[in-house]
């Protein structure tokens, strides 16, 4: 078995992908009113949006409350990249309420876990917190990354100027010299837990975020005993084209499980990170979701699609970071065009890139359900 790519037409991409994320969760909230969902709503007290307006989660729930399999499917893990699993999550609910036939599952849609980054365009929480990396074990502390310490100042430049950037990029550039390319990929995006103004932040203990998918989980998932997991990411991989991260132990049974699913060819693929490794990541939304369903079989992958060159993204990942903390970056001119750069990097406007990713988002869900149905 393998994903098929779904036909997305003009009309249909513009439906389901939103400007903003008000509109992606008004979007979201009429879609699971027109498939019949259970909606829970989680509100973010210790942050606003822009203008100060509230931010949530909300969760569409559909399907037996004893349901011995669930799909779970989380968008906004990464703020700005889930206008993608929003966009999938719409089309889901749409194809739902239209009488597509559906295996008897439990079907829970986590939209916006990261409400904060996904309303102020920006990777991380209120507290500049990478969350992908903040699902550690608390109990036993932070893992250690001295390899970040040693390069943080050149990695997040004060200012933002060409002659800054250029310092940091000869000071990259030497590092990968002395080190090699495979541990600078897995330094700066392994996790760190050291510098909260720095990149891939982990934090101090678990983000609101982070409860509140604990929260979803065990009110929504403690009947299931098997659990397929999507988290839908954007920029590794060829641009517009899928690209699995299945954090399954390679050759074990889930990651057989996902190779089924979704293609051998797509799973175990070395690409994404420039020719690189894949990092040895830290503090996984997937581990949270392994930890907190404890009595459940997990299968499933953070998914990404591929938007701009990893060295785009390296810029937009440090632009994101000084539009918080750079000197006079509150009231830089250039801070909206700054913005900007930080979305295109991870959620294109282009419609030709919503179409295409879509298209194979509906593909990859529509496998998933049909694996899902056939797991013993």
């Amino acid at each position: 078995m393998a994903f098929v790519p779904h036909p997305v037409s003009e009309a249909l991409a513009g439906a389901c992908f939103a400007p903003d994320y008000a509109s992606a969760r008004a979007r979201f909230l009429a879609a699971a009113a027109r498939a019949g969902a259970r909606v829970d709503v989680f509100v973010n007290d210790v942050a606003t949006g822009p203008g100060g307006g509230s931010l949530t989660t909300d969760v569409a729930v559909l399907g037996p409350a004893d349901a011995p399999a669930a799909l779970m499917l989380v968008s906004g893990t990464h703020g700005p990249e889930g206008f993608v699993g929003s966009a999938a999550q719409v089309a889901l609910l749409d194809a739902i309420a239209t009488g597509a036939p559906l295996p008897p599952v439990r079907i829970v849609l986590v939209h916006a876990i990261n409400p904060y980054g996904f309303a102020h365009i920006t990777r991380t929480t209120e507290n500049n917190v990478d969350l992908n990396r903040n699902f550690i074990d608390w109990s036993a502390g932070a893992p250690g990354n001295p390899a970040y310490v040693e390069l943080h100042a050149a990695l997040c430049p004060s200012v933002w100027t060409p002659e800054a950037l250029a310092a940091a990029d000869a000071a990259r550039t030497d590092w990968i010299g002395r080190n090699g390319q495979d541990a600078f990929v897995d330094m700066t995006s392994r996790g760190q837990y050291t510098h909260a103004d720095g990149l891939n932040y982990g934090g101090t203990g678990p983000e609101w975020s982070n409860l509140t998918l604990e929260a979803i989980v065990r009110r929504h998932l403690s009947a299931a005993a098997r659990i397929a997991l999507i988290d839908w990411h954007t920029a590794l991989g060829e641009r517009g084209q899928p690209f699995f991260l299945c954090f399954n132990d390679p050759g074990g049974p889930g990651w057989e499980r996902a190779c089924d699913w979704w293609g051998r060819d797509q799973v175990e693929t070395r690409g994404g990170f420039g020719g690189a490794a894949r990092p040895k990541y830290t503090g996984l939304l997937f581990h949270g979701v392994q930890r907190y369903a404890a009595q459940a079989d997990v299968t499933g992958a953070v998914i990404e699609f591929g938007t701009v060159d990893m060295d785009e993204a390296r810029r937009a990942l440090q632009a994101d970071r000084w539009l918080r903390f750079g000197h006079g970056a509150a009231t830089d001119p250039r801070r909206a065009a700054l913005r900007e750069q930080v979305r295109e990097a991870f959620s294109p406007q282009s419609l030709a890139w919503q179409r295409s990713v879509l298209g194979h988002a509906i593909g990859i869900q529509h496998a998933t359900l049909a694996g899902l149905a056939a797991w013993p």
